[in-house]
């Protein structure tokens, strides 16, 4: 909280803020405003409850694209030094409860997700007559090399190229969202110290600036 009289604490503007944000959304409530039915999502989880995938809306993948998933999810992220494969900390089951949530966003990531699911494996059965998941390294590449930069992708691979960007920001999301991919990241957040020096010298140096704050 700011000491000095002549400005409001920081928390009382927030405040104002989300009041503000919140009446823009309020409905008519004038005598002579019509009432418009609602649709709504259901009750709010219990929290201290733990919940199985699928406990609040069946999920979408069929065991086959749950297959193809799991694939590729572990060709963009697969096991190295830094981490585990993205199988391993159950990115699949991740994208699979997210394309099913019944939200306006959700639903048309689901959209993509399946179609493009359903795409991947085609284009493993022209080129290879084999299903994705049973591919080599090599030939899992030579597919995903057509289809990881949707800019330079040629106009064959336009719609797989558009499914493949949505379904890494998804994995990435998944992975970087577990205690695994914090540490891939080296991330130490949430964790308590007894002192903070500030940030490393090698990084300051890099970034070309100096530590003013003691």
């Amino acid at each position: 909280m700011n000491t000095d009289d002549t400005r409001l604490p920081r928390r009382t503007v927030l405040k104002w803020f989300a009041a503000a944000a919140a009446a823009m959304h309020l409905p008519d409530f004038r005598a002579d405003a019509q009432a418009a039915p609602v649709k709504g999502y259901g009750t709010d989880p219990d929290i201290a409850k733990f919940y199985q995938p699928g406990a609040f809306w069946p999920l979408t993948f069929t065991p086959e694209q749950r297959k193809t998933a799991t694939a590729l999810a572990d060709v963009i992220l697969p096991k190295d030094d830094l981490g585990p494969a993205a199988s391993e900390v159950r990115v699949q089951d991740y994208i699979d409860e997210w394309i099913s949530a019944p939200y306006p966003v959700q639903q048309k990531d689901r959209d993509v997700i399946v179609p493009g699911l359903e795409w991947i494996e085609a284009e493993s059965q022209k080129r290879f007559a084999k299903d994705f998941a049973t591919l080599s390294g090599e030939q899992h590449r030579a597919i995903c090399d057509d289809l990881c930069w949707a800019a330079e992708a040629k106009p064959e691979f336009k719609k797989g190229a558009s499914f493949f960007a949505k379904f890494r920001t998804l994995a990435a999301s998944a992975y970087y969202g577990t205690d695994a991919g914090w540490k891939a990241l080296g991330y130490i957040g949430n964790v308590p110290l007894a002192t903070f020096d500030g940030p490393p010298p090698e990084v300051l140096a890099k970034l070309g600036v100096e530590q003013t704050v003691k």
